[in-house]
Formats: C-alpha cells, sequence, structure tokens
C-alpha cells in the first residue's frame, strides 16, 4: 500500500467516520475548510482505484465505502514511520516523544501498565 497524500488521508478519514455513503455525505464529515465537491469526488475516485474504497452504483449514484480498516491503515502507516524514521524501533519512537516533551512520565507509566497487562493474558 502506497502512502497516502494529505488530501487522501483527510477523505479517507471523512469515508471511515461515514461508513458507507456517497461525495455529499463524505464532505459533511470534512471540517473546514472543506474541499470542492468535484476536489473530493476526484480524491475518491483516486482511493478507488488504489483499491482502498470499493464502490456500488445505487440508482444513479455511487455509493463507496472503505475496503480496508482504519484499524489496519493505522498498523501499515506505523510500521512504515517506524520502520523509516526511527531504525525500525519502538524504544526510539517513543524517546522521541520523550525527547520532545510530548508524552510525559505519568503517560509513559501508563503505556508500562499497559504492557504489563498485555502480556499476562
Amino acid at each position: 500500500m502506497e502512502k497516502l497524500t494529505i488530501q487522501e488521508e483527510q477523505a479517507m478519514q471523512a469515508i471511515w467516520k461515514t461508513g458507507e455513503g456517497n461525495i455529499k455525505l463524505f464532505l459533511e464529515n470534512i471540517e473546514s475548510p472543506q474541499p470542492p465537491y468535484t476536489t473530493l469526488a476526484s480524491t475518491v475516485k483516486n482511493l478507488e482505484k488504489k483499491g482502498l474504497l470499493e464502490s456500488r452504483l445505487v440508482g444513479n449514484t455511487y455509493m463507496y465505502k472503505p475496503a480496508i480498516s482504519e484499524e489496519d491503515y493505522k498498523k501499515h502507516f506505523m510500521s512504515g514511520v517506524v520502520k523509516d524514521y526511527f531504525d525500525n524501533s519502538y524504544k526510539q519512537l517513543v524517546n522521541f516523544f520523550v525527547e520532545q516533551k510530548k508524552l510525559s512520565s505519568g503517560e509513559l507509566k501508563d503505556i508500562i501498565d499497559m504492557i504489563e497487562k498485555g502480556n499476562k493474558k
């Protein structure tokens, strides 16, 4: 799966939020500033060509739905970020956020608790 553009990610966020829908419904789920209808329609067609959306014709309107879940996209995307920017090390990723003061010691303790609880399953 290739990396999505910002415009494509914005569209996919609206589509995941909507579920199945048409361009008009997706547009309603995009925060301002919203792209023009025709721009979103073009982006949706590109996402369909990339295999991220499925479509079906209902009357004279195309209805689209995600072909990949948001969770699966996140897993793929985050794996790429960790591989490309953090030498495939999640430890380096966490360290980056600590150094940037984006992760507090309390949040880090919460993460450790989640890891320890996950290992007990």
